[in-house]
């Protein structure tokens, strides 16, 4: 395989990496990951104290150069949580910013703290080159019990990101803007590592704001932004007060929403106010990524190859990604027809390896054939185009003898004024098996849509047996950092503010 990042073996004076004031060109970070590397064990891991910062994309590559797999750790992680990771990964030591203070629970760890500005000369090779060893161990959600540790090895992190820039016609010329997490694949593999391996140049916002997008979009030169729907529901809220961020959006030629899906309201504020489409892809910690919308190379684009702008749609297969949908009994649906419900299974070079000391669960992840079950449900047009209708665990609903995915009347409910927020979610019923239950964040919280309302609007835009049969109103809906909806953590929360306002 060759070299996860060619751009550093003739590291040159080109921007590489800039997080805020902070900048560093191709040579810098050769010089200043490769002087690390050269601390670092050849065995076991290491733990990296992920802030949204330069030092953590130089501890990552770092760790890739010297072959030893890195483990992000999300600054804001629970005691339980890190204790769990810390014993599950062992890691050998913590790669940290000289300022960041570390939690009690790693005092033990051996600390070597990331000096970006190193001296020294350019010690930028790779020390590993097989591509079935492992680059990060990166730790799932843990919605169904503790975190499992993902193994990626470095061909899984090469296979998904050449994939994408063949999507998306992606060179060494695209300047990328984004502010998201870095413990994370969405921000640390295709938003750092991603640009680095095209030898182009990453900007980081430290965190997401308005402002900060219109100004590296616009005047910055940005050519691509990356973001989750949280972030551009709200460019989109600002849009009709802010004429940079609409000349800024407009000027870029690739935006780009993962990890949940974008609401079809917010594709339609951002494409009127822009021209511009927002691209979705789908992707999973183990599977790193497996659809999206292409993209023609010209700049500025944003248009989708094919049969044209598909909001609600995840594109087509990666290049080299294999995927299927079957019924829970594990036969193969039949030809797509854009109605028919079934589980996404996936096989190809960018699935993960394993989940680190838990041989069950990587057995029971894949099929006898090889497929990966993914837990989450579509249908797939005829075209071949995947649309997600959600997870199979939380968002597919047995009503009535249907079964019906739950994003499909999310987007239908946001599309009512009276609705900021929208979730959808199954509750036991006598009659119906599941009766939907829909989870509302009024526009005006003193004046919200009654639920006949929405349940007759529900019922207009897809069909009768679609329609919320209850409607629980609250302030605002729990989120992870990733702005996906915790829809486990909806009852509690509901108990919580209907206690607030007993008491009140």
């Amino acid at each position: 395989m060759s070299a996860l990042f060619p751009a550093l073996r003739a590291a040159t004076d080109r921007p590489a990496l800039r997080f805020g004031a902070q900048t560093l060109t191709y040579e810098g970070l050769a010089r200043a990951a490769g002087t690390l590397a050269s601390r670092l064990p050849r065995t076991g891991r290491v733990a990296v104290w992920a802030t949204p910062t330069a030092e953590t994309a130089v501890a990552v590559v770092a760790a890739l150069l010297a072959g030893v797999p890195a483990v992000p750790l999300n600054p804001r992680i629970g005691s339980g949580e890190l204790h769990h990771i810390l014993g599950d990964s062992r890691p050998a030591l913590v790669l940290a910013g000289a300022g960041d203070e570390l939690p009690r629970e790693m005092a033990d760890l051996t600390r070597i703290d990331v000096d970006v500005r190193a001296p020294g000369g350019r010690q930028a090779q790779e020390a590993v080159t097989d591509p079935e060893a492992a680059a990060l161990i990166v730790y799932t959600s843990g919605t169904t019990g503790p975190p499992k540790g993902a193994v990626l090895s470095r061909r899984a992190v090469a296979a998904s990101l050449d994939a994408l820039a063949t999507a998306w016609a992606w060179t060494r010329d695209d300047v990328l803007v984004h502010g998201l997490p870095l413990f994370h694949v969405h921000g640390l593999v295709l938003g750092v590592l991603g640009p680095l391996r095209r030898g182009g140049e990453v900007r980081h916002l430290g965190g997401f704001s308005v402002e900060g997008v219109a100004k590296e979009l616009g005047e910055g030169g940005g050519t691509m932004l990356f973001g989750v729907p949280t972030m551009y529901h709200r460019l989109a809220e600002a849009l009709p007060h802010e004429p940079a961020l609409v000349r800024a959006l407009t000027a870029a030629r690739l935006l780009v929403s993962g990890s949940a899906a974008l609401p079809v309201h917010d594709h339609e504020r951002i494409t009127a106010a822009t021209g511009r489409t927002v691209i979705e892809r789908y992707g999973m910690t183990e599977t790193l990524m497996l659809c999206s919308l292409g993209v023609t190379p010209q700049t500025p684009a944003s248009v989708p190859v094919g049969s044209g702008p598909r909001p609600g749609s995840v594109g087509l297969p990666l290049d080299g990604v294999e995927l299927r949908l079957v019924e829970e009994d594990g036969s193969v649906l039949p030809e797509p027809d854009g109605e028919t419900v079934g589980e996404i299974q996936v096989r190809g070079p960018n699935l993960f390896t394993a989940y680190l000391n838990r041989p069950d669960a990587t057995a029971a992840a894949f099929t006898p054939d090889g497929w990966f079950r993914t837990g989450d449900m579509a249908v797939r047009e005829p075209d071949g185009y995947v649309r997600i209708v959600g997870r199979k665990a939380t968002d597919l609903i047995k009503s009535g003898g249907y079964k019906i995915g739950a994003g499909e009347i999310e987007n239908a409910l946001l599309e009512h004024p009276g609705v900021r927020e929208a979730a959808v979610t199954g509750a036991p019923d006598a009659d119906l098996g599941e009766r939907i239950v829909a989870w509302v964040v009024p526009a005006d919280p003193a004046d919200p849509p009654s639920a006949e309302a929405l349940a007759g609007h529900v019922s207009a835009l897809l069909a009768p047996h679609k329609r919320p049969r209850e409607v629980r109103y609250l302030e605002a809906l729990p989120r992870n950092d990733m702005g996906k909806i915790l829809k486990k953590a909806l009852g509690e929360q509901a108990l919580r503010e209907q206690a607030l306002r007993d008491r009140g």
